[in-house]
């Protein structure tokens, strides 16, 4: 089973169909207790890194259990920005602080936000990636990004008038700025992968 974290804030139906779409056994899970027992966790979001968090923080808890017995878990949009400690969009709130380093605002002179399709540039191979190639497109919706201090969790980055973390990996963590449920084909491989990852 594959909990979909429910804290009111992720675009749940369109992640939940692709999971299911590939056999992965998606459930939505609105209370903590739901994450017990389960093969695999997708924390998705939408909305603002301060309220995700404020909503999210009851989930705090079993997410770090979880993550810290091994548990498959993966991060879409806001989800990957709530692993790191802090964010420019929202000054005071603290984030899950499972990868150092800060979430920073897209620079001016670009659209903001980036909304639409853009290359990966992949920066070392990890599981996750089976399958996909260096200039693979894929669907991004933000106006902030992840900047980890330890620049070796990043696994690929795009371009967006500048080098902007696009996937991350740690541990059994792994973590998309894009929407792999929203980039077609080569998107709905890196959610097989993630199904697979979970009987490793």
């Amino acid at each position: 089973m594959i909990a979909i974290v429910n804290y009111g804030m992720g675009n749940l139906f369109s992640i939940y169909n692709a999971l299911d779409r590939i056999g992965g056994d998606p459930r939505i899970v609105p209370d903590p207790e739901g994450l017990a027992g389960a093969d695999g966790i997708v924390v998705p979001g939408v909305g603002a890194f301060g309220s995700c968090m404020d909503q999210l923080s009851r989930f705090e808890g079993s997410l770090l259990r979880a993550f810290q017995e091994g548990v498959p878990m993966l991060g879409i949009c806001v989800g990957m920005q709530v692993l790191f400690e802090e964010s420019e969009e929202s000054p005071g709130a603290k984030g899950l602080g499972w990868i150092k380093g800060n979430v920073v605002r897209l620079p001016d002179g670009v659209m903001i936000p980036q909304m639409g399709w853009n290359s990966l540039s992949i920066k070392r191979p990890v599981e996750m990636l089976e399958g996909i190639s260096n200039g693979d497109m894929f669907y991004f919706v933000h106006s902030y990004y992840g900047r980890p201090v330890d620049r070796s969790v990043i696994v690929a980055t795009t371009d967006h008038g500048v080098e902007v973390t696009a996937a991350i990996a740690k541990d059994n963590l792994f973590a998309t700025q894009f929407h792999p449920e929203k980039s077609g084909a080569k998107g709905l491989k890196i959610l097989e992968n993630f199904v697979r990852c979970l009987h490793c």
